[in-house]
C-alpha cells in the first residue's frame, strides 16, 4: 500500500513538467552562477582578470615617465593615464577601482617617487590585487635602480638574483593607500549597505509579484469577464493595477529602511531627495517586472514557476544574494541586464559614495527605462489574453 501510494505521488510529481524542471533546473543554474562568482571552475586556482588603472602625476619628469612605460608592461594591469582631478572624481562615482597617482620628492639631493594610490574602499578584493602588484613592481623598481647606481659592473644574471633575494625579504615599496571616500561619522558599513538593499529589492520582487498573481485570480473567477462589460478600458485594469503595485513597492522599501535605520543605525536621512528617488525609480522598475511576468503566463500556478526561476538568476547576477566585489570581472559585466544591479548600486551612490542626486540620476534614469520598457511589452500581451476572454 506505501509502495502504490508513492507510485501515484511519484506520478502526479512528473506530470508536472513546470515544477519537475524549477527541482532540477533551479539549483542546477544556481549552483553555477555560485561556482563562476566564487571562481569555482576548472581545476586550477582562478585567475585575476585585468584591472584598469587610472594613472596620473602632478608634473612631468623622466623617472615618472618610464614608470609609467613599465607599468604599462604589467600583463595584470591596464593603464589609462588621466588628470589628476579627473581621475579621483572618475574612482569616487565607482567607474574605476583606482588611481595612482605619481610625484618627485628630492631626498639627500636624489629625485625620489612618490607614490599615492587613491582606491574605491568598496572594491575589496581587486584593491588587495592591486596593491601586491603594486608593490611588487615598486620594489622591484627600487632595488634594479639601486644595484645599477652601486654595481654598475655586476654580471647582469648575479644582480638579477641577488635582487629577487633582496626584494623578497627586505624592500618596502613606500606606497601610500588612500580612499577617496571621506570617513566620517555619517559613513555607513558597506557590509550593511548590500545586506540592507540587496534583500530589500529582492524581497520586493517576490511581494510584487504576488500581488500581480491578483490579476491572473481575477482572471481565473471570472472577475475579469465582469470588469469588460462595464466602461473601463482594458489598459486601466493595467495601469491600476501597477500604480497600486508601485505605491505598496515604495511603502514596502521605505519601512525596511525605516528598520535599518532604527535597528541597525543605517544613516538614510543624509540625501533624503536621493532616497526617495531611488525608491520610486525602484519600485517602478520592479512593478512593471511583475506586470511583465503576470503578462506571459495563464496560470498562477505558471506565474510562481516562472518568477521564481526569473528573480532567484536576477538577484544572483545583480548583488542581491552575492556582492558584486566578490565575483569575476565577466559576471560583473553581465549583472548590468538585472534590475536588482541599477537598484543596489543606486544606493551604494547614495549610503556609501555619498554622491549628489545629479550623480545619481543615471541610475534612476535606467530603472525608469526598465520600467517602461517592460511596460510597453507587457501591453500588447495583456490585450491578448483579455481577447481570449472575450
Amino acid at each position: 500500500m506505501i509502495r502504490t501510494i508513492a507510485n501515484k505521488d511519484i506520478k502526479l510529481f512528473l506530470k508536472d513538467k513546470k515544477g519537475v524542471l524549477l527541482t532540477f533546473l533551479l539549483p542546477i543554474i544556481l549552483i553555477t552562477l555560485f561556482a563562476f562568482a566564487f571562481g569555482g571552475i576548472g581545476k586550477t586556482s582562478p585567475k585575476m582578470s585585468q584591472i584598469k588603472l587610472l594613472v596620473s602625476s602632478q608634473h612631468s619628469s623622466k623617472e615618472i615617465t618610464k614608470f609609467i612605460d613599465d607599468l604599462n608592461n604589467v600583463s595584470q594591469l591596464i593603464v589609462i593615464e588621466k588628470q589628476v582631478e579627473e581621475g579621483l572624481e572618475l574612482v569616487k562615482k565607482g567607474s574605476y577601482v583606482a588611481q595612482l597617482v605619481l610625484d618627485t620628492v628630492v631626498e639627500n639631493g636624489k629625485a625620489m617617487l612618490k607614490y599615492q594610490l587613491f582606491v574605491d574602499a568598496s572594491k575589496r578584493i581587486q584593491i588587495g590585487f592591486l596593491e601586491g602588484i603594486l608593490q611588487q613592481h615598486i620594489s622591484q623598481g627600487k632595488l634594479a635602480g639601486f644595484f645599477e647606481e652601486k654595481f654598475a659592473g655586476m654580471p647582469v644574471k648575479l644582480k638579477k638574483k641577488i635582487q629577487k633575494e633582496v626584494n623578497d625579504s627586505f624592500m618596502t615599496s613606500g606606497l601610500e593607500v588612500v580612499s577617496v571616500l571621506r570617513q566620517d561619522a555619517n559613513k555607513d558599513n558597506l557590509g550593511l549597505i548590500q545586506a540592507v538593499a540587496g534583500t530589500a529589492i529582492m524581497m520586493l520582487l517576490f511581494s510584487i509579484v504576488a500581488i500581480g498573481g491578483g490579476l491572473l485570480d481575477e482572471k481565473e473567477n471570472g472577475t475579469f469577464k465582469r470588469l469588460l462589460t462595464a466602461p473601463i478600458k482594458p489598459m486601466h485594469l493595467l495601469l491600476g493595477k501597477l500604480l497600486m503595485s508601485v505605491c505598496i513597492g515604495v511603502m514596502q522599501l521605505f519601512v525596511m529602511f525605516i528598520f535599518a535605520w532604527l535597528a541597525f543605525d543605517l544613516h538614510i536621512f543624509k540625501d533624503i531627495p536621493s532616497l526617495l528617488g531611488m525608491l520610486f525609480c525602484t519600485a517602478f522598475a520592479v512593478s512593471s517586472f511583475g506586470v511583465f511576468l503576470v503578462s506571459i503566463v495563464k496560470t498562477r500556478a505558471q506565474l510562481n514557476g516562472i518568477s521564481t526561476l526569473i528573480i532567484m538568476i536576477m538577484s544572483a547576477l545583480g548583488g542581491s544574494m552575492i556582492p558584486l566585489f566578490v565575483m569575476p570581472a565577466f559576471m560583473q559585466k553581465i549583472a548590468v541586464v538585472s534590475l536588482n544591479y541599477w537598484g543596489i548600486q543606486g544606493f551604494y551612490d547614495i549610503f556609501w559614495r555619498n554622491l549628489s542626486f545629479i550623480d545619481i540620476l543615471p541610475r534612476m534614469l535606467v530603472l525608469l527605462g526598465i520600467g517602461v520598457v517592460m511596460l510597453l511589452i507587457s501591453m500588447p500581451l495583456f490585450k491578448r489574453n483579455l481577447r481570449q476572454l472575450a
